[in-house]
């Protein structure tokens, strides 16, 4: 979009045009997102920050003096917007599977528990089939609830070797549970 066009939709929205603000809002809303996500790292946090990011400038915008510094100023709204959400946001705490087979909602019966129970027995049997490496892998990825990044410290290997070996130790113990179904 030519400068004197993006000048002149500016100076139309600080006057209340607000087809005019759409006109900037679908122009630089690809680069409010790209900035807000590259912070937060969050598609749906980044696009619920990206609207208010446009509702704070649409409110600000008659306070903009010089219509030409637009577009750095939208970029210093959203670079500020961002890093507030970020510091805001609460931490995250990791949580054993255990925890979340407790919020289920779902009435169960006697049968599903049994059913159920019968299911982590088979992936246990068939963990308890596979190597070593295997096993202690899955274990801490799935079980333990270990992040790439610190399984890669703990096991001393690259992340990539790391994906690599959960991507094996899925596939042999796929392999291992369907040998122990009844033909």
């Amino acid at each position: 979009m030519e400068s004197n066009r993006i000048l002149n939709l500016v100076e139309q929205a600080q006057t209340g045009d607000r087809e005019a603000f759409g006109e900037l809002v679908r122009e630089f809303e690809t680069t409010v997102f790209s900035i807000v996500l590259r912070r937060l790292r969050n598609h749906s946090e980044a696009r619920e920050v990206t609207q208010d990011v446009f509702m704070q400038a649409m409110r600000k915008l008659p306070q903009l003096r010089e219509a030409e510094r637009f577009i750095g100023w939208l970029r210093r709204i959203a670079v500020r917007m961002s890093i507030n959400r970020a510091v805001r946001r609460p931490n995250e705490t990791p949580r054993s599977p255990e925890t979340f087979n407790s919020l289920r909602f779902e009435p169960t019966n006697p049968l599903d528990n049994l059913v159920r129970s019968e299911q982590a027995g088979e992936v246990w049997g068939g963990l308890s089939r596979l190597r070593d490496l295997d096993r202690k892998t899955l274990i801490a990825f799935y079980f333990e609830g270990q992040s790439l990044k610190q399984m890669s410290d703990e096991f001393d290997r690259p992340i990539g070797t790391i994906k690599r070996r959960l991507h094996t130790a899925r596939n042999r113990l796929r392999d291992e549970l369907v040998d122990m179904q009844p033909a």
